[in-house]
């Protein structure tokens, strides 16, 4: 996002980035620029060192400052400052168990504000400035800006300053973008929407139940769906574990491919965005049905040859599965 601003604004312009670890790469900046790296999808100590770096930034803004704040999904995990008396075990352990029990981006986000100095409106509420205006990447259904960060560039209560926000990517955005290269290759769109908030499983019983029942063509859903995860999980991540369990709908079928995977190009605890799948790929190998249980879908994938490597993208709208329905 940063990259995308106009040169002299990178240049020149007084800048803070927060991205998640071997994110930065071998980017060149300014001195002009602070560039942390911080944990995702599960806080850490890093997240609290941005977190203060953040506030300190916002609060050191003078009154006729403008404040311009490029905003992603993934920025709950990676700024965090707490509140008075909040311990970092609790916001480890709030954000743990959330994912463990399949819990939505908006149950998570909620029990992070709790605990939060910065979240919910609370970061711009230090800020004695001028004007803020917020561009998001959405990777939330809804696109609410209270939602995404856990709303790190929410505007608090009776501001004294002006305030904008404009998303400029999300879900749809994406889902544009391959509804237009399908069609492009002479494809058929029979489906396009952004259903994918279940536990996978049930999920995944939609969609075969779409493509089933539906003509030859592209189906393609967006979202985020949830995993619960048992006590001891393996490799996996949401992605695969949806990618499996369409395979073990369509095992056997030669008329049906997909992917699924993260826009983000990260699945999980993994190093895939997701993975591929056809009728062949819940028996290529054995411990299918074992890997799901396990929550450790990316191993088999893995063996079979079906994961998505791309590494980081740049961006974060959710989740894709793209389907094709051959004749």
């Amino acid at each position: 996002m940063f990259e995308g601003l106009p040169r002299e604004w990178r240049a020149f312009t007084p800048s803070l980035i927060v991205t998640k670890t071997d994110h930065i790469g071998k980017v060149s900046l300014g001195r002009n620029v602070v560039a942390l790296e911080s944990s995702h999808p599960v806080p850490d100590q890093s997240s609290l060192i941005a977190g203060k770096k953040v506030l300190g930034f916002v609060q050191g803004c003078g009154p006729e400052s403008r404040l311009l704040i490029l905003l992603s999904g993934g920025a709950s995990s990676l700024v965090e400052h707490l509140k008075e008396g909040g311990e970092y075990a609790q916001l480890v352990d709030a954000t743990q168990s959330a994912l463990g029990m399949g819990a939505d981006i908006a149950e998570i986000n909620r029990r992070r504000k709790e605990l939060s100095a910065v979240k919910g409106g609370k970061l711009l509420a230090s800020f004695m400035g001028e004007q803020v205006h917020v561009l998001a990447i959405s990777d939330v259904g809804g696109d609410g800006i209270d939602v995404i960060g856990s709303g790190l560039g929410a505007c608090p209560d009776s501001p004294d300053f002006d305030y904008s926000v404009r998303i400029i990517a999300s879900n749809v955005v994406a889902r544009e973008a391959v509804v237009r290269d399908a069609q492009g290759r002479g494809l058929t769109v029979i489906a396009n929407e952004e259903t994918m908030y279940a536990d996978v499983a049930e999920v995944a019983a939609q969609i075969a139940l779409d493509v089933r029942d539906g003509p030859c063509g592209l189906y393609l859903y967006g979202g985020e769906p949830t995993v619960i995860l048992p006590k001891n999980p393996g490799q996996g991540g949401r992605n695969q574990a949806l990618a499996l369990e369409l395979a073990r709908h369509f095992r056997n079928r030669s008329d049906v491919s997909g992917l699924v995977a993260g826009t983000d190009g990260t699945d999980g605890p993994t190093d895939a965005a997701g993975a591929f799948l056809d009728g062949d790929t819940f028996d290529m190998e054995p411990g299918a049905d074992e890997a799901l249980t396990r929550a450790n879908s990316a191993c088999y994938l893995a063996r079979t040859g079906d994961q998505i490597i791309t590494g980081p993208t740049g961006t974060n709208v959710m989740d894709l599965a793209i389907l094709i329905k051959h004749k």
